[in-house]
């Protein structure tokens, strides 16, 4: 009989911690790179102008969830200097710009990238809350741009003028020019404006929910109606044509929106937008990058996108929707783990060359390891792709990362719950389970009182219950079974049998015949070359490509904002 890695969440946030603390520029105070170059012979990292934009922000966020699941001060100098450079380059209207390095060109602000610098100004002013300077950025980005909106406040028909009973307010651009302000010649060249500038949703309504921020909540209302009426952008299933990590962003802002402002539509909108990308991504977790702008065979996976799943099943959770627990553990077992980089071993390094010009050769090998793809299909990571590894996933995965480790036990009144089969130690209870080797899933009290397991459907019927080995009744409540009374130190046991179970299905235009057992995907056929994803099987050495003949003679490929 085969035996199976077991999933290992705290390895997948070293790896994390090691990437994001070494994928960075001494000589620019840390300064992140987004663009590295795996399948090149020699690999190699640079420069680009999106570093010193939204990767500074989702890098700080990064970090600090990496440190505070691992306990660690490792990485504070460089989380120091995240911090610095979030600092600087701030302007008109409270935007924040970039630096003027050799690498960049237009010096300009853009809206998409305003939302991972709020989402990083939240995270920062909740951890320090006196720092008088974060404040004042913190509000002036938000009042600058609701002072950028156009307001629309009514709508002109042939049969008459109607006012909007709602705030809708709609960014002119999505280029905002350091020195010329709004250039409609000027675009980033991805289109779908609306969505991509409707990323601030989410961290609008954090700023919020955190601080009260009236004015932050004012915009994000403004923002969730246009994008949901006059942009178009939405069917009235949740259809849309387009970039998915910006989308799911979106949506689970307005989630929360309508959660914190007690409006159901809201709620019912971002539901809506979840479920018909969850129609059209894999069972285990492959989400495309984009809908309906490829043919099905030429798309990836960009882990962003997985990032923002988890995100949204969280929030719809927590407005009762229970069965997104299942999406959750299934997303970031299979493919969310996946496509991280547990090994450097097929790259090509060359010791000899030195950093320069925004250049580093530098023991790429050992700091790709971490990284997540941006170019992920179901069975493999695509080494010819330029964004094989990719700056912004390192960003948010571990954003993600951290609400999967806070939520594995949860206290609901007097009950504590496993809501999800990892092993982990939490301050609540040790997690154990066989999984995906056998059917077991222990919890061992650190408090005294009421605990429960929540069911899946892979688990079956034939559940044995027990405390210290002793089988006792347990009772189902809202999909838990819910224990006796425990003591510190005792453990409450799920038994159950494990089996395999083969099914297909389609995504990315392929048929897939996928083994699973239990939630964990064992095996996946057919499987991919040069980096074949889910080698589970333990007894059977892993296949990796040789140094350096991993992309063939793959050309470079120069990383456009069309291409982003």
């Amino acid at each position: 009989m085969a035996t199976y890695e077991s999933f290992n969440l705290e390895l997948l946030v070293r790896r994390a911690h090691n990437y994001l603390t070494s994928m960075i520029d001494a000589q620019y105070d840390f300064l992140p790179y987004w663009f590295v170059q795996i399948n090149e012979v020699p690999a190699f990292a640079r420069h680009v102008r999106v570093d010193d934009a939204e990767l500074v922000a989702s890098w700080y966020e990064a970090l600090v969830c990496c440190m505070e699941m691992l306990h660690t001060a490792a990485g504070a100098n460089v989380l120091a200097g995240f911090q610095r450079h979030l600092l600087k380059s701030w302007g008109a209207h409270g935007l924040r710009f970039h630096e003027r390095y050799p690498w960049t060109n237009t010096m300009h602000s853009s809206f998409h990238e305003m939302g991972y610098v709020l989402a990083a100004l939240n995270r920062w002013r909740a951890r320090e809350p006196g720092h008088a300077e974060l404040v004042q950025r913190h509000q002036a980005l938000i009042r600058g741009m609701r002072g950028l909106v156009w307001e629309r406040t009514l709508r002109v028909f042939w049969s008459g003028d109607f006012p909007f009973d709602q705030p809708v307010y709609e960014f002119p651009n999505d280029v905002y020019l350091q020195d010329g302000g709004f250039d409609f010649s000027r675009v980033t060249g991805r289109g779908e404006s609306a969505i991509r500038n409707a990323v601030v949703l989410q961290p609008l309504v954090k700023a919020y929910q955190l601080f009260g921020d009236e004015v932050a909540l004012d915009l994000a209302r403004g923002t969730a109606n246009y994008v949901l009426g006059l942009s178009r952008y939405l069917g009235y299933d949740g259809r849309y044509l387009g970039h998915v990590h910006s989308t799911l962003w979106f949506a689970t802002g307005l989630v929360l929106l309508g959660r914190l402002t007690n409006t159901p539509q809201y709620i019912a909108s971002g539901k809506v937008i979840f479920d018909f990308t969850l129609a059209q991504s894999s069972s285990f977790g492959w989400m495309p990058e984009y809908i309906a702008w490829h043919p099905p065979h030429e798309e990836h996976c960009e882990s962003c996108c997985l990032r923002d799943a988890l995100e949204c099943a969280f929030e719809l959770i927590a407005c009762g929707y229970a069965e997104y627990w299942a999406v959750i553990d299934r997303f970031t077992r299979n493919q969310l783990a996946e496509q991280q980089i547990a090994t450097g071993s097929f790259v090509s390094v060359d010791a000899t060359r030195a950093d320069a010009d925004g250049h580093t050769w530098r023991a790429i090998d050992q700091r790709v390891v971490g990284g997540w793809s941006g170019g992920g299909e179901p069975n493999t990571i695509s080494l010819t792709r330029f964004r094989s590894v990719a700056g912004c996933c390192i960003g948010t995965v571990p954003q993600a990362l951290k609400l999967v480790w806070d939520n594995i036990l949860t206290r609901t009144g007097a009950v504590i719950t496993a809501n999800l089969p990892m092993n982990h130690t939490h301050p609540l209870g040790r997690v154990q389970t066989g999984y995906p080797n056998y059917g077991r899933w222990a919890v061992t009290a650190t408090k005294a009182g009421v605990y429960a397991i929540r069911l899946y459907d892979w688990m079956g019927t034939e559940l044995r219950t027990s405390i210290d080995g002793v089988p006792v009744a347990a009772t189902l409540h809202d999909g838990c079974l819910v224990f006796p009374p425990v003591r510190t130190g005792q453990t409450i046991a799920v038994q159950h049998p494990l089996a395999p179970v083969v099914r297909t299905e389609t995504a990315r235009g392929v048929t897939w015949t996928v083994t699973w057992q239990g939630s964990d995907v064992v095996n996946l056929d057919p499987p991919g070359p040069p980096l074949r994803l889910y080698q589970r099987d333990c007894s059977v050495p892993k296949e990796y490509p040789a140094p350096g003949t991993g992309a063939g003679a793959a050309p470079s490929l120069a990383p456009t904002e069309q291409k982003r």
